[in-house]
């Protein structure tokens, strides 16, 4: 296994990750200078660079959605793997040329929003194409002519393995590319390099790998480029228990592109079967962030219920502040909480709940 504390991007962590961050630290790590693709809404040169000089062309890009930016830190790992000398780093760039787009909404990653600056989200923009980042994107891809598209990105903290009690750390998708969400020989590819991903990430994280919604949207552009007939996959960064600047997810998307990477340098997509893709649970949306027992102790009025909450991600300066928000209370059956706390009477008041923020929450009138 890959010791990615060895190739880790020490410059970036956290999850507010901007261009100007990638400009002043890791652009003068890239052995060939960048190209400019494009401008964004608000004038920001959109970036793009090439690895290896092989004949399998991998196309990928990060932070189409700017507050998505686990996959971004994972991009400059991988980049700092594959200079190493490595011999599957060697082996991937002598059989592969990457063209890597690090983040395609730099507006969006400065604002901490998931649209761009014209408030449009680019992942559903593939069809109209009337952004600058869309455009760019297309060209880039009729240009560079792909034999495959990695499309990264970050999923809520809300996501279950299925209908386990296993957070959706790392999900994948084939993308459909009609509405009958046919098993197209592309599809078919796509998901057979998954199940590779699949196979070494159950070693690390078992049970914490999901599979994403494929519901078809022409407007998508997954599914947009899987409609071309180029295998394209979804990468969804999700949480891992305790993690929420998702420094342990960037290590897992960190091993699941290597891995997508050899399996393909190496020529072993066929090694893999499709069938095994659907084995592959598909993501579930049963957990809060938190998950309050007896807070009737706290509010009467919460009295025989639980409360579910999750956080609000929310940009103060340069740091992401996670705010409590209750959403919804009730007998909540079948659902989780990443973390559960639990009311617990005393003489004096209610304890039991360390955290001030979620007390005071708890004690507000019930809307």
């Amino acid at each position: 296994m890959i010791d990615h504390s060895v190739y880790k991007e020490l410059s970036i962590s956290d999850r507010y990750i901007t261009q100007e961050m990638l400009e002043e630290t890791c652009f003068s790590k890239l052995p060939l200078p960048l190209r400019e693709i494009g401008n964004s809404v608000a004038g920001k040169t959109l970036y793009a660079f090439t690895m290896g000089n092989g004949s399998k062309k991998v196309l990928m890009w990060s932070q189409m959605h700017g507050n998505e930016s686990t996959t971004t830190k994972a991009v400059w790992d991988l980049v700092n793997y594959l200079q190493s000398k490595d011999p599957i780093a060697e082996q991937i760039l002598e059989r592969c040329t990457l063209m890597i787009v690090p983040m395609l909404n730099p507006d969006g990653a400065k604002a901490y929003t998931r649209v761009n600056k014209n408030d449009v989200d680019l992942n559903r923009d593939a069809k109209m194409l009337t952004q600058p980042e869309s455009v760019a994107l297309r060209q880039l891809f009729e240009e560079f002519q792909p034999d495959f598209c990695f499309n990264l990105h970050d999923q809520r903290t809300l996501f279950s393995a299925g209908t386990t009690d296993k957070p959706a750390t790392v999900s994948f998708l084939s993308p459909a590319s009609n509405e009958a969400r046919d098993v197209t020989p592309t599809r078919e590819t796509a998901m057979k390099i998954i199940v590779s991903m699949d196979t070494l990430l159950q070693k690390l994280i078992p049970g914490q790998v999901g599979r994403y919604d494929d519901g078809f949207n022409d407007n998508c552009v997954g599914d947009a480029f899987q409609m071309t007939g180029t295998p394209t996959i979804l990468f969804e960064s999700g949480h891992f228990p305790g993690d929420y600047e998702r420094e342990r997810t960037r290590e897992y998307i960190f091993h699941a592109l290597v891995e997508a990477l050899r399996t393909i340098a190496l020529d072993q997509i066929e090694h893999f079967s499709s069938e095994d893709y659907f084995k592959i649970p598909e993501n579930d949306k049963l957990f809060f962030d938190v998950l309050v027992k007896n807070a009737g102790i706290l509010n009467p009025e919460f009295d025989g219920e639980l409360v579910g909450i999750r956080y609000k991600e929310v940009l103060e300066g340069k740091k992401i502040i996670f705010e409590p928000e209750i959403v919804e209370s009730g007998p909540l059956e079948g659902f989780y909480g990443h973390k559960t706390l639990e009311c617990v009477d005393s003489k004096d008041f209610a304890t039991g709940i360390s955290d001030t923020k979620i007390v005071n929450l708890l004690l507000q009138t019930k809307k």
